[in-house]
């Protein structure tokens, strides 16, 4: 195969290179940049020296009809009016940013405060919530790859809700991420100075991710609901701790919770239920897609608890969207993200 890929130059752009370098379909990776023409990629992440020396190549749709696959890996505002000129090749894209994962077109203008995509591109984009969302992904050409942050939180939701074990308007989602959460432009939250030896947490009750959790609960669960979501930004590089605090309808049992994660999860070989957690966070799934998963009810409150780690750059962004590359084209699964977790 031969894949593009457009705005490789952030984090999560990196992320597609180093996994899909060791991904037996892959034979060849080109990266396009609308601002940095013939720069060198390993001269902007060194670690790539002798590994990845390509150029950045200039954007040309022609060029980039010919392509297996494209990723996009761009800001919020850009891949709605990017990707036009592509949508009726024959080519499978995959994007990244949040353009076309909001079906209410309003929702997106008011969370995102940019201009939405045309609403027959939103329509046609699957949103790629891999584990939930397998046979819509399969022999699709456009995916909408979910935000890290709402991967984390549906994947460790949605078979509560799905088996109607919730009551409703309880549901609170407490989210931690690493600086890379906001990607490789320099802002003053990502200083070092702001963020080390520092706990903030950003847009309370404003973030874009809320209508994009609802959404993923109606898609997948059937169920409506309004959430609470915080975010925190932690001085950690990578990685998401999501921790849902929800009430349980009288007569749930710990059982039942078990029962509904391991039936949900049961041929996901990304999604690992964690029954003993010890001390349970983000440095088990470092550098892997894996979301692991670990659960408590508080008899006394009759509330549960329920914690996912992710690591936000794969899980959340780049492994999740070769997943649904995988899952597309009928490859394994695993094929290129089976790595051992970065412990230390």
């Amino acid at each position: 195969m031969k894949i593009a890929i457009i705005g490789a130059t952030g984090f999560g752009g990196a992320e597609l290179i180093r996994l899909l370098h060791g991904h037996s379909k892959v034979e060849a990776i080109d990266v396009f940049t609308s601002s940095e023409v013939g720069e060198q990629y390993s001269n902007k992440y060194p670690s790539m020296i002798q590994i990845y020396d390509q150029p950045l190549l200039e954007i040309n749709y022609s060029k980039l009809a010919q392509y297996d696959v494209i990723f996009a890996s761009t800001p919020a505002g850009v891949t709605s009016t990017l990707f036009e000129p592509l949508m009726n090749k024959d080519v499978v894209l995959i994007d990244l940013s949040g353009d076309f994962r909001l079906k209410n077109l309003e929702d997106y203008e008011n969370w995102y405060g940019k201009k939405s995509a045309k609403q027959q591109y939103v329509d046609k984009a699957v949103y790629g919530l891999t584990e939930w969302a397998k046979e819509n992904v399969k022999g699709s050409t456009f995916i909408s790859n979910p935000g890290c942050y709402p991967t984390a939180a549906l994947l460790s939701t949605i078979p509560l809700y799905k088996e109607d074990l919730v009551i409703p308007g309880t549901c609170i989602i407490d989210a931690k991420s690493g600086v890379t959460g906001s990607g490789n432009s320099l802002v003053k939250s990502s200083h070092f100075c702001e963020a080390n030896e520092n706990i903030s947490i950003y847009k309370m009750n404003k973030h874009q991710h809320i209508p994009e959790i609802e959404q993923g609960l109606k898609m997948f669960a059937g169920t409506e609901d309004t959430i609470t979501f915080s975010t925190h930004l932690v001085p950690m590089m990578r990685g998401i701790l999501s921790t849902t605090y929800i009430n349980v309808k009288e007569g749930t049992t710990e059982d039942m919770i078990q029962r509904a994660f391991e039936e949900a999860y049961k041929d996901a070989p990304f999604v690992r239920l964690i029954e003993e957690a010890g001390m349970f966070g983000t440095n088990r799934v470092r550098g892997t897609n894996y979301c692991d998963i670990h659960w408590d009810l508080d008899e006394r409150t009759n509330r549960l608890t329920v914690v996912a780690a992710i690591d936000n750059l794969v899980k959340g962004a780049a492994g999740q969207a070769i997943q649904n590359m995988n899952v597309l084209f009928g490859y394994d699964e695993m094929d290129g993200l089976d790595q051992i977790p970065l412990y230390m």
